[in-house]
């Protein structure tokens, strides 16, 4: 087929593709609407990309360009190039009011919320426009008051009540909210965090996800004063999101969950004792995802700084194998924190019995082979550090391998 050349000017500045929705800045230049508001609300830009003034949220409809497009289209139409469609006008805040206000009437709930998640799915500028509107509050007030029925007996209102939460919880998923949103979120609709929590005990799995998500958002703009007192549930509930593996990204969202909760040595605690430490060593024992492993061995190292989490790392059969095996596996992210999670053991929960494990299971010949490759620094001094600490226990191992003790000459 002849290849088409597409007019320069029927091509958006930002991306180079062929305009669709052609619209107008206030700075004079014309753009993909897509694009334009993929630039300004995902990337938070505000100025035009061409000439760099300022830009106001205004966009012009370009009819005229987009009829040229659209004439372009049919005249071309034999070598395969299919006519665009006329755009639909873009949602305002107004339409967004007159849903919510709708959607208070019990009969029209779910037809409401349904429209108001196709749009949030339609643009980045429509989620704005939600979050603008006023509906995060309306919003986290149905989550709110499924989570206060948690005790009702099942009947049909209980069930309606129960899918109204779960679809509130996808729209707040897919708003994308900003941080002025999260914000709004947690300190003016009661204790939203409770109610998430709740949701993860007794939601279904898609429901969890979405709880999760936004749980990690949220923790993300939390006051960390409030953080040090997170409550026990919370962290039991997140543990059994890990233990469940819902999937990929809910897993990823439940590691970073406890590390923005594990720096305090209090929430440290309340982790190890929802039973994480176990968790996560058979995470580590699951998983080939180099992201989701330095994730795993972040927060280990976290707990590791604990009594209770060494503790609990030690009485797991596989804990000093399988975090040794993650070294020079991955990344150097990883190994630095696999040596970090031995450097603990090492230093404060160290007995003849674990001693002689870390010889069995390979620990001290990994240590010694950290110190001989181009691992960071970091890595190596730390390695060494350990290797020095026992060095009596350890110098007539036939476990470690000479070319490896060489190395080391305090070995």
């Amino acid at each position: 087929m002849e290849e088409i050349e597409i007019p320069h000017y029927f091509l958006c500045p930002i991306s180079l593709e062929m305009m669709r929705d052609p619209v107008t800045l206030c700075t004079g230049i014309t753009y993909d609407r897509e694009s334009i508001e993929r630039w300004m609300f995902s990337g938070n830009n505000k100025t035009c990309p061409v000439t760099k003034q300022p830009l106001q949220e205004d966009l012009i409809p370009n009819h005229t360009l987009r009829r040229l497009i659209q004439a372009w289209c049919i005249v071309n139409a034999s070598y395969g190039i299919e006519r665009i469609p006329t755009p639909r006008p873009p949602v305002d805040k107004t339409q967004i009011v007159k849903l919510i206000n709708e959607a208070k009437n019990p009969q029209k709930l779910m037809s409401s919320l349904h429209q108001l998640r196709s749009i949030a799915l339609d643009s980045d500028r429509n989620k704005r426009c939600i979050e603008a509107a006023g509906a995060v509050s309306f919003l986290a007030s149905i989550v709110n008051n499924n989570s206060s029925m948690s005790n009702v007996v099942a009947s049909d209102d209980g069930f309606e009540t129960v899918r109204a939460a779960e679809e509130a919880l996808s729209i707040l998923y897919y708003v994308q909210l900003t941080d002025e949103g999260l914000r709004e979120l947690i300190y003016q609709n009661g204790d939203f965090v409770s109610s998430l929590t709740d949701i993860l005990r007794r939601g279904n799995c898609q429901s969890r996800a979405y709880a999760i998500f936004l749980l990690k958002s949220i923790f993300q703009v939390f006051d960390p004063v409030k953080l040090v007192a997170m409550k026990a549930e919370i962290f039991q509930e997140v543990v059994q999101v890990l233990r469940h593996q819902i999937s990929q990204q809910a897993t990823k969202s439940a590691l970073q969950i406890l590390i923005e909760l594990c720096p305090w040595g209090r929430n440290r605690i309340k982790a190890a004792e929802s039973g994480a430490v176990s968790v996560l060593i058979e995470l580590l024992l699951e998983i080939s995802d180099k992201r989701c492993c330095e994730m795993t061995l972040v927060v280990l190292d976290q707990l590791c700084g604990c009594a209770e989490g060494r503790a609990e790392f030690l009485r797991h059969a596989a804990g000093l194998a399988i975090v040794s095996k993650k070294m020079l596996r991955f990344s150097a992210v990883a190994t630095e924190r696999a040596v970090k999670i031995l450097s603990s053991i090492a230093r404060f929960s160290t007995t003849p019995a674990v001693l002689q494990e870390m010889l069995q299971v390979g620990v001290v010949s990994k240590l010694c082979l950290v110190v001989q490759v181009n691992c960071s620094l970091k890595a190596r001094e730390k390695a060494k550090e350990i290797l020095a600490l026992h060095s009596k226990a350890w110098r007539n191992s036939s476990c470690v391998r000479v070319h490896l003790l060489a190395s080391f000459p305090t070995l």
